[in-house]
């Protein structure tokens, strides 16, 4: 077994969807970044290229490439993902943090765990997602931009 772990955070703005885990949170603000700037799918993404042993998700998808301009995070993780699987890796688990002060995450929490288990061809029992709160101190405290933590299991097969 092999564990990766994955961090990521954005600057929330006006004028930008919010998309966290796949999906798209009514809130007046978004994330900005050079894709859909989803958080979570993108420290998903590095905890699982982590674990692998593989360049991390600023390599394989640069913001200097502009086929990656405004990209959805789930088609990111999802080709990501298949270079893991090929490596010899399957997932044993994922375990996911979501750092915001607002929106409230726990009704979206069930489809984001949907779309991230159909990204990566696992059950979605081997998925977690939680969410908490800065209780107000700093950047995501303040409202200004939203985290996420990850942890990935893998499993080698080869």
């Amino acid at each position: 077994m092999r564990i990766g772990q994955g961090f990521d955070v954005h600057q929330l703005v006006s004028g930008r969807p919010l998309m966290i885990g796949g999906v798209n949170i009514p809130y007046g603000k978004g994330l900005l970044g050079h894709s859909d700037a989803d958080v979570l799918l993108h420290a998903i993404t590095d905890a699982l290229l982590g674990a692998a042993g593989l360049a991390d998700i600023g390599h394989l998808f640069p913001d200097t490439d502009d086929d990656f301009k405004d990209a959805d995070s789930v088609v990111l993780l999802s080709k990501a993902w298949q270079e893991i699987s090929r490596a010899g890796f399957t997932i044993g688990n994922l375990d996911c943090t979501i750092l915001a002060e607002k929106p409230k995450m726990q009704p979206y929490l069930p489809e984001m765990k949907s779309r991230i288990a159909q990204a990566c061809g696992c059950d979605i029992s081997q998925v977690n997602v939680k969410a908490t709160t800065m209780e107000t101190m700093g950047f995501v405290g303040q409202e200004e931009g939203i985290g996420a933590l990850a942890v990935a299991l893998l499993v080698i097969t080869k």
